[in-house]
């Protein structure tokens, strides 16, 4: 794996190419809400030629930041609100020399695992148009599988970086809970969500992490990476009870372990006991947090508001009431009866604690071996409407993604193989700071099985 991204050319000098590409394919997907190839956001100040994005265009999830684009969250509470600023991220992407192109399609305010609680598009896998490209991130993976951009920002509070990622085939990156400042993101579960990086070359998810990482005087939650000893990653845990996975999930998984096994890693055995509450205390604490979060869209201060209304209660009902779709609507009151008063130390308090033994129980396993290996998600990419895949089937289907979020851990989700046609992801997790092991067993691993290409995605910027 190089620390230097491909030698794309600039993005200018491709643009007639690019343009003739790129649009058949965002109509057959539907990546972006808001694309402009034709007048890409200028880069950053910096010395040009030696910044390490120079010349590469990208798109960022449409709950983070970009000046003069749009910021609607996919949310009709939000369709006109335009950003005066760009988050951190992206001022720091921009400084590297690249340049922003749309803002990519999500589930209203990245709730959802698939893209299509959004109330403002409809994103489809470029795989197979027929199925979801996964969520709630999933414009911003769909743009990447595409090759409509070499990378994107999404974000991750319980998987939506990695879901997203192993449905189109391409890598999945959330860093440790403050490492990527999160100043300009769009607040849903402030304690889980990171922004995360997309790409479809290894060397390119670590190049742009290395460029926009770091503490920021905006954001109180952000931290410098702690140095950690580096030593090459020798064992990988894997769970001895792993259980309920799709078929052709399953035939992925069992060949990666032979995989790892040739290529010389020690697969030890383990249990996570509390792998079967992570989802239940996740969804506590996170609608917890997005019923205070989202307190503020009332048309009153800014968001919908409607044309007339007889008194300030009866504006902010009819404000969130066309303003919201329903899973925003479940999950706030969701959040709001776990905080009332009588019933957060039943609840919340609990998903804390249990919070807190899943991080023990993590631990317990970076004891034992330096990365744990997953599957991203139980099944593949589904179909869109699909029935047995409800809104509460995709929630349990967040177990193992969550945990991350949970305990403030770096994952990668990598493209492991393909299932009926389909891409499947596996999941890298470390402990907190040691993205460099993510980095290097995904790049190991892409020696036995490199990242393939999605049907149809003939443009190749690496030229």
């Amino acid at each position: 794996m190089s620390d230097a991204p491909s030698p794309w050319k600039s993005f200018q000098a491709k643009k007639e190419a690019y343009l003739a590409y790129a649009r058949p394919w965002e109509k057959k997907v539907g990546s972006f809400l808001t694309f402009r190839p034709e007048a890409p956001s200028s880069a950053g100040s910096g010395p040009s030629g030696a910044r390490p994005l120079e010349g590469l265009p990208f798109g960022v999830k449409d709950n983070i930041a970009v000046r003069d684009f749009p910021l609607t969250c996919g949310s009709k509470m939000l369709a006109d609100l335009v950003s005066p600023y760009d988050a951190t991220v992206v001022a720091r992407a921009k400084a590297a020399g690249a340049s922003v192109i749309g803002k990519t399609n999500l589930d209203e305010f990245g709730m959802g695992s698939s893209t299509e609680n959004s109330a403002l598009g409809k994103t489809s896998n470029p795989w197979d148009q027929s199925r979801v490209a996964g969520g709630s991130s999933g414009g911003s993976a769909a743009a990447v599988a595409a090759g409509l951009v070499p990378f994107a920002f999404g974000t991750d509070t319980g998987g939506s970086v990695r879901q997203p990622a192993g449905f189109c085939g391409v890598y999945g990156f959330k860093p440790t809970y403050g490492v990527l400042s999160r100043y300009g993101l769009t607040a849903y579960a402030s304690s889980l969500e990171t922004p995360g990086i997309l790409a479809k070359d290894l060397g390119l998810v670590k190049t742009v992490f290395d460029a926009v990482k770091g503490r920021d005087p905006h954001d109180q939650t952000s931290l410098d990476p702690e140095s950690q000893p580096v030593r090459p990653v020798k064992t990988i845990a894997v769970l001895a009870d792993l259980a309920d996975l799709d078929p052709g999930v399953k035939a992925v998984y069992e060949q990666t372990l032979v995989h790892l096994k040739a290529l010389g890693y020690t697969l030890v055995p383990v249990t996570l006991p509390t792998l079967e509450y992570a989802v239940p205390a996740y969804y506590t604490i996170a609608t917890a947090e997005a019923s205070a979060n989202l307190a503020r869209f009332n048309g009153i201060r800014y968001g919908h508001r409607p044309v007339y209304a007889e008194n300030p209660e009866h504006l902010v009902r009819q404000s969130r009431t066309a303003g919201f779709g329903n899973e925003v609507k479940t999950r706030i009151m969701l959040g709001t009866y776990v905080l009332r008063s009588g019933f957060q130390d039943q609840f919340y308090t609990k998903a804390q604690k249990v919070r807190t033994l899943i991080s023990n129980d993590l631990q317990k396993v970076f004891d034992q071996a330096d990365l744990l290996l997953t599957p991203t998600f139980p099944v593949p990419a589904f179909v869109h409407g699909d029935k047995t895949m409800t809104e509460f089937q995709q929630k349990l289907a967040d177990k193992f993604t969550v945990t991350a979020n949970l305990a403030g851990v770096p994952a990668l989700s990598f493209p492991a193989g393909l299932a009926g046609g389909l891409p499947v992801g596996m999941q890298f997790t470390a402990p907190a700071f040691c993205e460099a092991r993510l980095f290097e067993a995904a790049a190991a691993f892409a020696t036995r099985v490199p990242v393939a290409d999605c049907p149809g995605t003939s443009l190749d910027w690496s030229k």
